[in-house]
């Protein structure tokens, strides 16, 4: 299973982002996907969720109201379109793939994990 996020950069407060997380053909459609961030000298946090089916999500509620996830389950994709940026969403952004079909926030129910995008958002 391989999964490879990318869109990240730099941005301005106030800005935008869509994050992109490609899946290895056979390893997404069946399972809960997820995004993850990491802070310098932070832990890593989860950031939001969505079900299998994409009929279900969690966010943190740091970003609730600001990020949206979605999949296309025919394009083995799932996104995160990031607005309203602000310089405490800098992180780099993993994505990640449940051992569910369901949205879940727990970091230890991830099997697979992407190699991260670096998203900086200046003051």
């Amino acid at each position: 299973v391989q999964l490879q996020a990318s869109g990240g950069g730099l941005v301005q407060a106030g800005g935008a982002l869509r994050l992109s997380c490609a899946a290895s053909e056979g390893s997404y459609s069946n399972y809960g996907m997820g995004w993850f961030r990491q802070a310098p000298g932070k832990e890593r946090e989860f950031v939001a969720s969505v079900s299998w089916a994409g009929g279900t999500t969690y966010y943190a509620n740091s970003v609730k109201g600001r990020f949206t996830i979605s999949r296309d389950n025919a394009q083995d994709t799932v996104y995160l379109q990031m607005v309203s940026l602000k310089p405490e969403d800098t992180g780099v952004y993993y994505c990640a793939r449940a051992r569910v079909v369901a949205a879940i926030e727990t970091m230890t129910m991830y099997d697979y994990w992407g190699q991260g995008t670096l998203v900086t958002v200046s003051s």
